[in-house]
């Protein structure tokens, strides 16, 4: 009967945590929704914007401050996880492709620099001592594009005052609720000094520009690159809500499995206890016939 006791008692148990998983997952399901929409939203604005941008910069010469590419001397590493757990290997895999940046550019005899958005990543990082840590979990609680783009706007002025040669952002990129593609991606300096011209090409789009072009592209290249950062932030969030809402599913179903084989060992287990009682009332009866 003890036996009994344990499986009814690990039965209700997981029976409970089946509840509560169910429960996560229909919350994930709701915020996925509405970060879904805000993504999907977002990249074709995105989009636009650097189509423009391709098409102003034809490579002749009209640079901004933002294309220069110096040696990497101080760099810039942005992480982007998420501010709770329970999301699957979604922060694990983005602290991996980190530790692996750091590791490559500590080999190049570069000063790194973290930047943190998102308490997972703050909480491992903040351990390796030797790095300048700093942290903006807080624009994951509700992520406006005013508040992302000033940290944006502090990292392109540090850059255009060349305190630092190169920013990076690693982040998880929204793809479908079930899939998400690892980035890491240069944000600054814009192009990676891969530029290519196109002087004596058609241009896609045969615009008339006024002002000059020169002017255009030092007007939007900011605009472009605080909408990038914007955009990786809205990735990440949409990412990780649909890890959360498929990893709480997997739990749920996980958990229905095994209330099916415990079912199945107590009504087993309950058997085999009223067939012994069975026994022993018959061999009681007959011993006293006897």
């Amino acid at each position: 009967m003890a036996n009994l006791k344990e499986v009814r008692t690990r039965i209700a148990s997981v029976s409970s945590t089946q509840q509560i998983t169910s429960a996560m997952k229909m919350v994930s399901a709701a915020k996925f929704r509405r970060a879904q929409n805000a993504i999907i939203g977002m990249r074709p604005y995105a989009a636009q914007l650097n189509e423009i941008i391709a098409d102003i910069d034809s490579g002749d010469g009209a640079l901004t401050p933002y294309h220069a590419v110096r040696p990497a001397h101080t760099v810039v590493l942005v992480v982007v996880t998420s501010n709770k757990g329970l999301c699957g290997a979604f922060n694990s895999n983005v602290l991996k492709l980190a530790q692996q940046r750091i590791e490559h550019w500590r080999s190049e005899g570069a000063i790194l620099k973290l930047v943190t958005i998102g308490k997972k990543a703050s909480e491992m990082l903040a351990r390796q001592k030797d790095l300048a840590l700093t942290s903006h979990d807080e624009l994951l609680d509700a992520p406006a594009f005013d508040a992302v783009a000033t940290l944006a706007d502090s990292l392109m002025t540090a850059f255009v005052d060349k305190s630092i040669d190169r920013v990076e952002v690693v982040y998880n990129q929204f793809r479908n609720s079930i899939a998400q593609d690892l980035c890491c991606e240069q944000w600054l300096p814009v192009g990676g000094g891969e530029r290519k011209a196109k002087s004596g090409k058609q241009k896609a789009n045969d615009y008339i520009y006024e002002p000059s072009e020169e002017e255009i592209l030092r007007e939007m290249i900011p605009l472009t690159l605080r909408s990038t950062f914007y955009r990786m932030v809205l990735d990440s969030l949409a990412a990780e809500h649909g890890a959360r809402m498929t990893a709480m599913q997997k739990a749920t179903d996980n958990a229905t499995e095994l209330l099916k084989d415990l079912r199945l060992s107590y009504n087993k287990a309950r058997q085999a206890s009223i067939t012994n009682e069975i026994i022993e009332i018959v061999s009681g009866s007959e011993a006293l016939k006897g």
